[in-house]
């Protein structure tokens, strides 16, 4: 039996969702972020040294990081339908896609979270006004700059086909989701129509629907509605 430890608003859902895609019998123990700190819970590094989320525990084998647990469950369960064959084309783009999302799509929007929190974080008065520069001027010289390279890329992308590895859904597709939403969540998505058509067509889905009613809530998809 497959266990998802999955914290609320967090990258685990597209692990929830691709085990719907496959099928899969699951379990589902939910986490609740820090009030405060919005961190993940202590009790995750029960399951984890790293503490953090997605992790699942495969019949007492533990997975962690997003990337890592897609390729698992895909070379355990899928039936070729979410992997192209290896060696094709689509192979590579489905490769690239899969760790680009992590690799190189996420940390920018990591980075903007974190110095828009620095501008806003409770601080002595006189020393809000140099947060707010600091934090404005990584953003403008670095942070923003990179966030429109990497999602005209993608848009640009997006135009040569329906999905991200061809012209049928993969786990490329899936793992892509989660910083196209975060984007999304920001207000870019209407200057960029074929990302605004991708995460139509995936929020349509059932598998993703019923990855939402079991993961609890899910605020990112909220903010861009």
């Amino acid at each position: 039996m497959i266990t998802v430890h999955h914290l609320e608003n967090s990258r685990s859902q597209r692990v929830l969702w691709l085990l719907e895609e496959l099928g899969c019998d699951y379990a589902v123990k939910r986490y609740e972020r820090h009030k405060e700190t919005s961190l993940a819970p202590p009790e995750l590094k029960a399951v984890h040294p790293l503490g953090k989320s997605p992790v699942i525990d495969d019949d007492g084998f533990v997975v962690a990081e997003t990337g890592a647990i897609i390729e698992y469950l895909i070379d355990k369960y899928d039936d070729a339908r979410l992997r192209p064959p290896t060696g094709s084309e689509a192979f590579h783009r489905y490769r690239f896609w899969t760790h680009y999302a992590e690799g190189s799509a996420f940390p920018p929007l990591l980075l903007k979270l974190i110095t828009t929190r620095m501008a806003t974080a409770p601080m002595p008065f006189f020393a809000k006004p140099v947060a707010k520069k600091i934090s404005k001027g990584v953003q403008d010289a670095f942070i923003d700059p990179q966030l429109k390279l990497h999602f005209d890329f993608i848009e640009d992308e997006l135009g040569k086909s329906e999905w991200f590895a061809g012209d049928v859904m993969t786990g490329a597709d899936i793992i892509m989701s989660f910083p196209l939403e975060a984007m999304a969540s920001r207000g870019d998505g209407a200057a960029r129509p074929r990302i605004a058509a991708f995460l139509d067509r995936i929020h349509e889905r059932p598998a993703y629907q019923r990855a939402l009613e079991k993961g609890g809530p899910y605020a990112i998809l909220g903010a861009r509605k």
